[in-house]
């Protein structure tokens, strides 16, 4: 019997040939101006038989940017390298929405002429940043988005969604996760604003729904996502009522209609909606909240992914390090084949040495080295 992660689900405006997703996965390989190039092009062609690929999150303005080399879509030439991209997808047949971007205050001095990030309001994330020059120290403490400045980076959303458009994108995903600007303007631990922003849970997904009017005036909104990550604790990030924050923020993609909303889970349970106490809660006021599509990512494998679609929970589950390591994932877990296994020292930056030079299942039986299956070709508990 066919798995039902292999059945076509419709998700907004696409009919996709499957349910194996590709996550986005930041890897640093952008050229010189933040520019996608060829290396990009070919990385992303290699996996274009997911049943969709969410590109790399992608800074939506200069002030955006916290980590080296990740690609920007702020500029035409970051719109010509990101056309390399999907000209390579669409060739192979695949499809691809860009993942919009804004890292707030996880970023640098260094990254802005010495100015400091931008955030919601002045509290420092724990931990530490990468600089430009490859250096980890302390993050700052953040300078606030003066009430008047905040629109103006809702019109660097719109402008990054008018240009991935252009760029021939299929659509693209809001990115509220993982405690970058979005997120730091819903929750309550790093949102302490007392204007038209911050206080009340209305005020707090202010943010999120002028960025989310925006980006659909741009595109309809059956090709729009939105990335959460409900109980995250990335850099420190907190919030008080993750149950009526997050089933607030899908409730306003709901408002919206938008395509789908793409959750980061815990590793365990899997689905979370299986479990029980405040992971469950939260996870089944989400789904609760939102009728489109949700795309659940966080650590699934055939097993726990073919269970979170069958019991209704899911639309799509996407792969992360899975898809970063098998090319052809989406044949593997079809015909249960081992998994290569990821290099975490080639995960970020490089060159194509553990970024386009893993094999296929087909390579791997047809020439590839002793090396080379000893190295990549045991069996992974994970996809």
């Amino acid at each position: 019997m066919a798995s039902s992660l292999f059945t076509e689900p419709d998700v907004g405006a696409l009919t996709l040939p499957h349910r194996v997703a590709m996550a986005p996965l930041t890897r640093n390989r952008a050229g010189e101006g933040n520019v996608p190039v060829d290396l990009n092009a070919t990385y992303y062609r290699q996996r274009a038989s997911a049943a969709l690929i969410v590109s790399e999150a992608t800074q939506v303005a200069p002030k955006g940017q916290g980590y080296p080399r990740t690609p920007g879509i702020h500029s035409d030439a970051q719109v010509e390298g990101w056309k390399k991209v999907t000209d390579a997808v669409h060739d192979a047949g695949g499809r691809i929405f860009l993942q919009l971007w804004h890292v707030g205050r996880i970023s640098h001095s260094s990254y802005h002429d010495g100015e400091l990030p931008v955030a919601p309001s002045a509290v420092q994330a724990e931990g530490q940043v990468i600089t430009p020059d490859l250096e980890m120290v302390s993050f700052e403490t953040p300078r606030p988005l003066e009430t008047r400045e905040v629109p103006q980076v809702v019109e660097q959303y719109r402008r990054g969604a008018e240009n991935a458009r252009r760029a021939g994108f299929d659509g693209v995903e809001i990115h509220g996760a993982n405690g970058y600007l979005i997120d730091q303007f819903l929750r309550s631990g790093t949102n302490r604003r007392t204007d038209r922003y911050g206080g009340s849970l209305e005020n707090r997904l202010r943010f999120l729904r002028e960025v989310m009017g925006a980006v659909t005036e741009e595109w309809p909104a059956d090709r729009v996502g939105l990335r959460l990550s409900p109980l995250s604790p990335a850099h420190g990030i907190t919030d008080e009522t993750p149950e009526a924050t997050f089933s607030g923020a899908a409730d306003t993609a709901q408002e919206f209609d938008l395509s789908y909303v793409h959750l980061v889970e815990p590793s365990e349970p899997k689905p979370p909606v299986a479990g029980d106490g405040e992971t469950a809660r939260v996870f089944a006021a989400v789904r609760e909240a939102f009728d489109g599509a949700l795309v659940a990512n966080g650590n699934y494998d055939r097993e726990s992914a073919t269970e979170a679609i069958d019991s209704g929970y899911a639309d799509l589950v996407a792969f992360g390090r899975a898809f970063l390591a098998n090319p052809d994932l989406p044949r593997r877990l079809r015909e249960g084949l081992p998994i290569n296994v990821p290099d975490e020292d080639t995960f970020y930056n490089g060159d194509e040495r553990g970024y386009t030079d893993y094999p296929t299942w087909d390579e791997l039986q047809n020439g590839a080295t002793a090396e080379t299956l000893d190295a990549l070709s045991e069996l992974s508990p994970r996809g």
